[in-house]
C-alpha cells in the first residue's frame, strides 16, 4: 500500500464532530513499515490531536524513532500543511530533506521538505555549549 493509500484510507477514521474536518497522515519509518494517524477532537480540545503527531506517536510505539517519508491528506481545496507543533515533530523524527507529501481528496498536491517545511527548528544543536 502506498502513504497516499494509507493517509486515504485513515483518514475515514478521524473523529472531527466539531470541525467535520478530516485529516489522514502516513509516515515510512526507517525499516520501510507504514504507521498512520487521523485527527482526533473533544469538547475540551476541539481542535484536536493533529495527524501526524498520532502517525508519530505508532511509529514509536512500535520501537522506531526515524521517518523517511510523509504524507498528508484532507478534503480541502488545496493541500494542507502540518501545524506547527508536527512540523517541530516531523523535524525530530525525520531529517531535513525527508519529504512531505501534501493532498487533497479531489487530487492537488505539493510537496515540500522538512527543512522547507520548518527552517530554523529547534534542535539538540541549540543546547549545547561549546
Amino acid at each position: 500500500m502506498s502513504l497516499l493509500d494509507a493517509a486515504r484510507a485513515v483518514r475515514e477514521n478521524a473523529y472531527a464532530p466539531y470541525s467535520n474536518f478530516k485529516v489522514g497522515a502516513a509516515i515510512r519509518g526507517k525499516s520501510g513499515a507504514i504507521y498512520v494517524g487521523c485527527n482526533v477532537e473533544n469538547v475540551s480540545y476541539p481542535e484536536g490531536t493533529c495527524a501526524e503527531g498520532g502517525a508519530i506517536a505508532a511509529m514509536v510505539a512500535a520501537g522506531e524513532v526515524e521517518l523517511t517519508e510523509v504524507c498528508v491528506i484532507a478534503d480541502s481545496p488545496h493541500p494542507v500543511s502540518p501545524c506547527g507543533g508536527c512540523r517541530q515533530k516531523l523535524a525530530e523524527f525525520g531529517r531535513g530533506n525527508v519529504m512531505v507529501r501534501m493532498a487533497t481528496v479531489d487530487g492537488p498536491e505539493t510537496t515540500m521538505t522538512i527543512t522547507e517545511l520548518l527552517p530554523g527548528a529547534f534542535d539538540q544543536s541549540h543546547m549545547e555549549r561549546n
